[in-house]
């Protein structure tokens, strides 16, 4: 029995069967965590062990089903084109105000003084358009936003892209004489 306690040589451990070196290793409650369930149906080894059935070389188990998404379709929207003088911003809405696709000027990969140019406001307009493309949308509402000159640019991009542009409005917004105004800039 001293033999039991000793680790068996490398030849003799790879030719007994997992139960056995199991009980050698943990005792009771592991070696019967590595046995092979007996049915069917029975549930795999907690820790990862194979399940085989009673007859060798059965069919492997179905893979998991994909949960795939399913297209949604949106025929109208509505875009927010946000131009300040630093960037072009535009994303695109379902009339909840649920956000579909987004772009702006940096994220196309333009840097410094260039990100306030109208044509990479037209670059932003036509990913925009690129990106809402599954949604299969036909109508859109245009809210622009802000001073910047890509605010017309942007416009055009959606309506080349294939848009039909129901109406365009204004919604920068405008003080009432509200709170004081920050001291003129001297230049």
């Amino acid at each position: 029995m001293a033999s039991d306690t000793k680790q068996a040589p490398k030849d003799k451990k790879d030719k007994e069967p997992a139960s056995a070196a199991a009980v050698k290793a943990g005792g009771k409650k592991d070696a019967e965590a590595h046995k092979a369930p007996a049915a069917e149906g029975a549930a795999p080894a907690k820790d990862g062990a194979k399940n085989t059935t009673a007859a060798e070389g059965a069919a492997p188990e179905a893979a998991k089903p994909v949960h795939v998404k399913a297209a949604r379709t949106v025929s109208v929207g509505i875009a927010h084109v946000n131009a300040s003088f630093n960037n072009t911003q535009v994303s695109i809405t379902d009339t909840k105000g649920q956000v579909l696709a987004w772009s702006s000027s940096g994220r196309m990969g333009f840097r410094g003084t260039r990100k306030s140019t109208a044509y990479a406001a037209t670059m932003v307009g036509q990913e925009v358009a690129r990106q809402i493309s599954p949604y299969r949308m036909q109508e859109i509402e245009v809210r622009v936003q802000g001073p910047g000159s890509g605010r017309e640019s942007a416009v055009r991009a959606l309506q080349s892209a294939g848009l039909m542009i129901t109406f365009i409005r204004d919604v920068t917004p405008m003080p009432h004489n509200g709170c004081r105004a920050r001291k003129r800039r001297r230049v």
